[in-house]
């Protein structure tokens, strides 16, 4: 008995060993994939989008009303990219001053910084530059890799994201700290492995250039390809769906979106919309998270942006669930 004892506790002991010896490792590993430089381009455009001089010139404006008109029509369309396509309240919290991306032991809590101009608040000396790289690349201001999820953003127009600074720009400051992200063991583990992968490592190019205006907002495949760029995070470059790497263990694996008969086979665009709107697929089943976090989202889409988007991931090669 004694030797069984022993012999058990060798191997608890070993057990452990390489245990901690693998965290160590992970730790480590992790703590420098966050801590490199990234390189990215560094651009400049206008914050808000100016009037056109031949608007400004037939509607007889001066500079200051110009500008006014401008602001105005940016915090418009702003809000609608953040209550409809980008859902950015669902990292940073309903009013912008925070919110939680993960909290999932022993993945870790990831939670989305303030973007007020409250106290705690990190943008409030952002360039353009340093909104394009956060957004668009995954990279901090000081070069950084970031937990933001780039990858879905990497169709946002330089307008888009003008106008979407002045929207979050005309909030009310709230003070709230955020604390940074954490990982625990398995999210660690998961980053060292390169099961989770950073946003910034996703990104084929930090140094092309983006379109400066965004697709004419009609019921096209450009317009929707466009629109569908908020969905490889989940769904994937090619649509196809499968399990979400680095979500919430208990979300369900994500909807192959291709024309495919493991996908949207045999959906009409009815079918389409209900799942979208009222959260219920073609066989009556209910949509399940993460989707029902982005539906209210979708309830504010326009009817063109429902049909463009339709007609775009109609139009995507079928292939079978990733």
């Amino acid at each position: 008995m004694k030797t069984v004892l022993k012999v058990a506790g060798v191997v608890v002991a070993c057990l452990l060993l390489i245990g901690g010896a693998a965290y160590g490792w992970a730790s480590v590993t992790t703590d420098r994939a966050f801590s490199r430089a990234i390189d990215t381009h560094s651009i400049d455009f206008p914050i808000p989008f100016p009037l056109a001089a031949e608007e400004v010139e037939e509607l007889e404006l001066t500079d200051e009303e110009a500008r006014e008109v401008a602001l105005e029509r940016a915090r418009e369309r702003g809000r609608h990219l953040v209550q409809a396509r980008y859902a950015c309240g669902e990292c940073h919290g309903d009013d912008f001053s925070g919110g939680v991306m993960v909290d999932a032991f022993p993945i870790g809590r990831l939670l989305g910084p303030n973007l007020t101009g409250g106290e705690g608040g990190v943008t409030g000396g952002y360039t353009a530059a340093d909104w394009d790289r956060i957004v668009r690349h995954g990279v901090l201001p000081d070069g950084r890799p970031a937990v933001m999820p780039s990858e879905d953003f990497q169709l946002m127009s330089d307008q888009e994201l003008s106008d979407i600074i002045v929207f979050l720009s005309s909030q009310p400051p709230i003070d709230n700290q955020v604390p940074p992200p954490s990982f625990g063991p398995l999210g660690r583990m998961l980053v060292a492995t390169g099961e989770i992968h950073l946003s910034a490592d996703l990104i084929d190019s930090h140094t092309t250039s983006h379109t400066a205006l965004p697709p004419a907002a009609e019921v096209s495949v450009e317009f929707g390809r466009h629109l569908a760029g908020v969905c490889v995070g989940c769904h994937g470059q090619d649509y196809a769906g499968g399990p979400i790497a680095g979500g919430d263990p208990s979300w369900a694996a994500a909807r192959n979106l291709t024309p495919h008969e493991s996908g949207l086979a045999g959906w009409s665009y009815e079918d389409f919309a209900r799942a979208m709107l009222d959260e219920v697929r073609p066989d009556g089943s209910p949509v399940q998270l993460p989707m029902t976090m982005i539906t209210p989202y979708a309830r504010e889409m326009t009817e063109v942006e429902l049909q463009a988007l339709w007609r775009y991931l109609q139009s995507v090669p079928p292939v079978p669930t990733g």
